[in-house]
């Protein structure tokens, strides 16, 4: 094997369109991203059509920008990589379009990446001292899942949502409580201003899945008790009722992941997703894990929402394990995580 091994990768599963060089599944060379939030905050929330037709827009020009960045041509990569689910399947087929083109002009090898692997990934960017077995709590708009990672490109879902994912959640009770979209950094950030111990919302336990979420009936507590402050004629106050649903979900994905946590006798945890940048998430964790005793792994911000980086980390493994996709790869929209092509 080649002593460094680059690999271009493309993501392109949802809102972002993004492209990075990676270098040895560790070293970020360039991750460019381009974001559609502002096109899609019009109508609360992502709309399939027009994020696939802003991918098919930006994809060739993110792929040249992460290319110069990295100061990287075509003729010096070790591979391509590309998201091919889960996600929305037309975002998603861009992104897969793109790869197979490349790979199929240059010859390069085409690896296919699970979205949820390329967040757990995130972790090994920022954590260059992090190796396998840990548990990883993904918890996203689309995703909350609590995985024990046993090797890379190796998991056991322990726990999963049953309902909405909790970057759902957020989405859903910020637009009742009048934030608008995206739900999760306003909710975080209002939620200081708030008290969260100032509205008891329920704690949700799936009674046949130990490690499972369920933050649907949380929503519809939130709902109900805006219903009733309306029809009794009270004063909502916006910031306790975020503070108070916010603490709630954080109570429950800490409560799930120290158990396991202590279950699986482990003593490494991370988090990753759009929603491990959330503050009083990851101050929760890194109280609960110091007291644990547990060593906690957390990517910044910017690794934490949909980004390339994560993508060309998790190929990598992929990549030394001599795992290759053909140009028959498709867009797989529901794909589990641990399925393979």
């Amino acid at each position: 094997m080649e002593k460094d091994v680059l690999i271009l990768a493309i993501e392109s599963s949802c809102d972002e369109t993004a492209a990075a060089v990676v270098k040895n599944g560790r070293e970020v060379l360039s991750n460019v991203i381009f974001s559609q939030i502002d096109l899609h905050t019009v109508y609360g929330g992502v709309v399939p059509e027009i994020a696939s037709r802003k991918h098919i827009d930006k994809i060739n020009q993110v792929i040249e920008e992460a290319l110069q960045k990295a100061e990287v041509t075509l003729e010096q990569l070790s591979a391509i990589a590309v998201t091919y689910g889960p996600g929305l399947v037309g975002a998603l087929l861009v992104g897969v379009s793109a790869a197979k083109a490349i790979a199929f002009a240059t010859g390069l090898p085409l690896i296919g990446v699970h979205h949820i692997e390329g967040h757990i990934s995130a972790n090994y960017i920022a954590n260059p001292t992090l190796k396998p077995p840990f548990v990883c709590l993904v918890v996203s708009g689309g995703h909350t899942h609590l995985v024990s990672v046993k090797d890379y490109g190796e998991y056991e879902i322990l726990g999963r949502t049953r309902d909405d994912a909790a970057g759902e959640a957020f989405d859903k009770v910020a637009r009742a409580i009048g934030l608008g979209y995206p739900g999760g950094p306003k909710i975080d950030k209002i939620s200081k201003e708030g008290n969260a111990q100032a509205i008891h919302f329920p704690r949700a336990k799936v009674g046949d899945g130990e490690y499972d979420f369920s933050f649907s009936g949380l929503k519809s507590a939130v709902l109900n008790y805006l219903n009733g402050c309306q029809m009794k004629g009270e004063e909502i106050n916006t910031a306790d009722v975020a503070a108070s649903f916010q603490q709630a979900v954080i109570d429950v994905l800490v409560g799930h992941s120290m158990d396991a946590i202590e279950k699986y006798n482990l003593d490494k945890f991370a988090i990753a997703g759009g929603v491990a940048s959330n503050v009083s998430l990851r101050n929760a964790f890194e109280e609960a894990c110091a007291k644990k005793g547990v060593e906690f792994f957390l990517p910044p911000p910017v690794l934490c929402t949909d980004n390339a980086a994560m993508i060309g980390a998790a190929a990598y493994y992929e990549y030394i394990k001599g795992v290759r996709h053909g140009y028959d790869l498709n867009a797989v929209p529901n794909l589990k995580l641990g399925e393979r092509l």
